[in-house]
């Protein structure tokens, strides 16, 4: 009996053990869950992580917290669309076609989401996109045609235009949560793009944050009225000054009919249109709502004018506050939304298996030498906010001060899904980078710009940036060079290109061009191509 009683404890002990192996084997196999959170234009100074001060976003901050966050993170083309491309396809502008706004995106390309999809993941892109054409690669898609409206926008799902009542930054978030809580597979590992349209132009904000924000004041950056006179033509040049360029209705919004009555110009030919058609689309609540709030503010303003009208800081640091409202105030709602969304991954028990990824399609002006908008590859353009958290690899309060770019997300993905990256991938996956594996990435990062002569007259130009300096070549209809030291020039305020001292860093950096380019397979023939297909496109 004893020995018959070993027996049964011996195979319950085996048994036991399979299944425990069985589990343990399960769950290293597992595959991680990936969510891409993506905003339009968020300025990394807008992120109360980065230090600051200007807002507070706890919700994007607890990615920060519990995971990394990656001071010197760039974009390869700070533009929309051209930024997307590079995120899906991990290749730069010039070899996956799509370098400007104008151009046409290839979705028959191989991109990261296909690729998931392929090896089992179930994906889905809730958002903006900005790219032509239905997404490929995707289980699901719901996303807003072109840059897409605040409320009661269009969408298209599946490639249908369907209009959905309410606030935009709302309904995505909503759309998101809808497919994870119910429309996926919950045996298969996921893959979403959860993209907002906000903090995009013209500032738009939700209804309770715009009654709270339009109270604040915010101190002006040291740079607000800088006059360039240490760089070249194209920052003088650039047509991105808050005072001068942008929209007195769009952006500031100040009613035409106040406009009117004070003899006041718009600065651009889609100004009063574009304050019309966003707030045309409001239901009659909706814009009751916005006119008691927003209908003071211009009544103060024609109050004030006459004394203001001819003392260009006054105006500038009305128009500063008027940007930094809206703009700021629009970000309130996606961090609400990342909000929601991290607290749905603690409910469900997926926090620890799921990668999620904050970030920005680029940087962005918030004053910043009186600027607004992004383009160049100075610092605030440059530069983007990414926010990583996978409790499984990355340590909580990890940061990354390596030159990583959009380009790099692909083959990061892919990493982390255990597959291989292809070789026309341009990117290098930063896995082993922000889990602590290796201190090791590529020393340097390249950059490209295509849009011009266009909105804002930012010029064409490319450059390499390393840890402390920084070239750029500005062409088309200029042929200018600028070098920056940025440890002695953090705010890049001086050109000191041909400053003699710098002569061994200036050779050094043109060395460190010609490899990139080299490297990427970009050239001047490349930058003639896309010149010419631009204006060719300009010319019909």
């Amino acid at each position: 009996m004893k020995r018959n009683l070993l027996k049964s404890l011996f195979i319950i002990a085996v048994i036991t053990g399979i299944f425990a192996c069985t589990s343990t084997l399960q769950k290293e196999e597992q595959k991680p869950n990936i969510i891409y959170i993506m905003s339009d234009d968020h300025g990394y100074q807008a992120i109360s992580a980065y230090g600051f001060g200007i807002n507070q976003t706890p919700n994007i901050d607890r990615i920060a917290e519990g995971g990394a966050i990656f001071t010197r993170a760039c974009v390869t083309n700070s533009l929309c669309a051209p930024s997307r491309a590079v995120l899906l396809t991990g290749k730069h502008s010039f070899k996956n076609g799509k370098v400007d706004n104008v151009q046409a995106f290839n979705w028959d390309q191989p991109n990261f989401p296909k690729i998931l999809q392929a090896n089992g993941y179930q994906t889905a892109m809730i958002g903006k996109i900005h790219l032509d054409g239905i997404p490929q690669g995707f289980d699901f898609s719901m996303v807003l045609p072109g840059q897409g409206n605040y409320y009661n926008p269009d969408f298209l799902i599946e490639g249908e235009k369907v209009q959905k009542k309410g606030y935009v930054t709302e309904i995505i978030t909503e759309t998101a949560l809808n497919w994870l809580k119910n429309k996926r597979d919950p045996n298969k590992p996921f893959c979403l793009l959860y993209h907002q349209k906000a903090p995009h132009r013209e500032w738009m904000p939700a209804e309770k944050y715009y009654k709270q924000y339009t109270k604040m004041e915010f101190e002006e950056p040291a740079t607000l009225f800088d006059d360039f006179e240490g760089r070249g033509t194209a920052a003088k040049e650039a047509e991105m000054n808050i005072l001068k360029h942008q929209n007195w209705a769009g952006d500031s919004k100040l009613y035409p009919e106040v406009m009117d009555e004070l003899g006041i110009e718009e600065t651009s030919n889609w100004g009063v249109n574009a304050f019309n058609n966003n707030t045309g689309r409001m239901d009659e609540t909706q814009k009751a709502a916005w006119d008691a709030v927003y209908q003071p503010i211009n009544e103060e303003f024609k109050r004030i004018y006459p004394s203001i009208k001819s003392d260009n800081k006054e105006l500038m640091h009305w128009r500063y506050e008027r940007y930094m409202q809206d703009y700021l105030a629009c970000i309130a709602s996606v961090d609400e939304g990342v909000g929601e969304l991290l607290d749905y991954l603690d409910e469900a028990g997926l926090a620890d298996n799921t990668i999620v990824v904050y970030t920005s399609d680029q940087g962005f002006y918030l004053g910043e030498h009186g600027w607004f908008d992004k383009r160049f590859m100075y610092k605030e353009s440059f530069r983007t906010p990414l926010l990583i958290r996978y409790p499984k690899e990355i340590k909580p309060g990890t940061k990354i001060d390596k030159l990583v770019q959009n380009l790099d997300f692909a083959p990061t993905f892919l990493d982390y899904a255990g597959l291989e990256t292809p070789t026309e991938m341009q990117g290098e996956s930063f896995r082993g980078l922000v889990g602590g594996k290796t201190e090791q990435f590529r020393d340097f990062a390249y950059y490209t710009y295509y849009e011009y002569p266009s909105i804002h007259m930012v010029k064409r130009h490319y450059g390499v940036a390393t840890d402390r300096y920084k070239l750029i070549h500005f062409y088309y209809d200029i042929d200018e060079w600028e070098l920056y030291d940025l440890e002695e020039d953090p705010m890049e305020m001086k050109n000191v290109y041909d400053d003699p001292a710098y002569a061994d860093v200036r050779e050094m950096m043109h060395e460190k061009l010609n490899t990139a380019r080299e490297n990427y397979g970009d050239s001047d023939a490349n930058d003639q191509k896309y010149l010419k297909a631009y204006l060719d496109v300009q010319a019909q």
